[in-house]
């Protein structure tokens, strides 16, 4: 296991620099691999990072994002296919000799053998206020679940999942209208330099690791494509939160049953992608609502903005996109799709 009181930092002292491997691979890691090398007192041995994997409408194989700046910067690169059981991939991170281990969303559990090599221990970024929100998807689920607040923990590595002692946390304050890629990118340019900072101050014993309340831990679980449909029967809030948790992937949708001039329903569903900003409103003070019922998921205008219906109040939407064709806004679709207003979307 690492050392939870680590030796005096020896770049104190002037002496060679900390050697360090970073496991990471989506965009969000690149901040913090950036500011290590942006850093003189680290040196980066290797990269670890998903294998390549075919991505787009063309399938062509992508190399991550942490790959690419480590092709860029001539940094060793290393993609196993998996770590558990794997003596190669073992022997070659004890062959680098590295003082410390940097994970950032690598995309997978280290195994013990591996977290037990490096000198200092393994250090992890984690982007929530642990111990909520230990998992694959705490800030799509702090999105989803409204919350007024979420941060960074950078925390010390041990064999369960983001269960190590916390080394440092910062809180970043909601306004509700963050989106999963904004919020993303808020909270790495906002903790970049906080990683360089933590791991000096760990090393030279300035910080003390302190033991997470494990009594208060929740969990997230992987986003699967199917949880982003949109269930018009729960509240314009739960589905604004739901539209900006899962933007831009895997992106809320809904299907729609095109009529014919005739009235009757086609074969075939047509589906919907909704893309923010949304906004909400009280159905009950739109002119439409005073003079019809207005059934959940219904499509209506107010004040010549498009609305929907939800379970309680509605939402303006602006910008959405029919299977089959391009993004639109909301004035171009209902021109191009006079027939949706009224619709039951489902």
């Amino acid at each position: 296991m690492f050392p939870l009181t680590p030796k005096t930092y020896h770049l104190k002292h002037k002496m060679s620099k900390v050697k360090i491997i970073f496991f990471g691979t989506p965009e969000f890691a690149n901040t913090y691999l950036e500011s290590l090398l942006n850093d003189s007192d680290f040196e980066i041995k290797a990269v670890v990072t998903q294998p390549d994997k075919p991505a787009g409408r063309n399938q062509e194989i992508t190399y991550s994002p942490v790959k690419q700046i480590a092709i860029e910067k001539n940094i060793p690169v290393l993609q196993p296919e998996t770590l558990k059981d794997n003596l190669e991939i073992i022997n070659q991170l004890k062959e680098l000799g590295t003082d410390l281990f940097v994970v950032v969303a690598y995309g997978s559990i280290i195994p013990q053998a591996i977290l037990d090599i490096p000198k200092s221990g393994v250090i992890n970024v984690h982007p929530s206020l642990l111990p909520k929100y230990r998992g694959a998807s705490p800030i799509q689920s702090a999105l989803l679940n409204g919350e007024k607040k979420t941060g960074i923990t950078i925390m010390l590595v041990d064999s369960k999942m983001d269960h190590g002692p916390i080394l440092v946390q910062k809180i970043i304050e909601l306004t509700g209208e963050e989106t999963n890629d904004i919020l993303h990118e808020q909270i790495a340019n906002s903790t970049g330099n906080l990683l360089t900072e933590t791991i000096k101050d760990y090393l030279s014993g300035k910080i003390k690791p302190q033991e997470q309340d494990h009594d208060q831990a929740t969990f997230c679980k992987t986003i699967d494509k199917s949880e982003a449909k949109i269930d018009w029967s729960n509240t314009a809030q739960e589905i604004k939160q739901k539209i900006y948790a899962f933007y831009p992937w895997p992106g809320t949708w809904t299907m729609w049953n095109p009529s014919s001039p005739k009235g009757s329903v086609r074969a075939s569903s047509k589906r919907i992608k909704i893309f923010p900003p949304v906004e909400i409103i009280e159905t009950k003070n739109t002119s439409f609502a005073k003079t019809t019922e207005v059934k959940a998921g219904e499509a209506f205008m107010s004040d010549k903005k498009l609305a929907i219906s939800c379970g309680q109040n509605s939402l303006i939407i602006y910008k959405l996109q029919i299977e089959g064709k391009k993004e639109m806004l909301a004035e171009e679709f209902v021109r191009g799709y006079g027939s949706f207003i009224g619709s039951i979307l489902n």
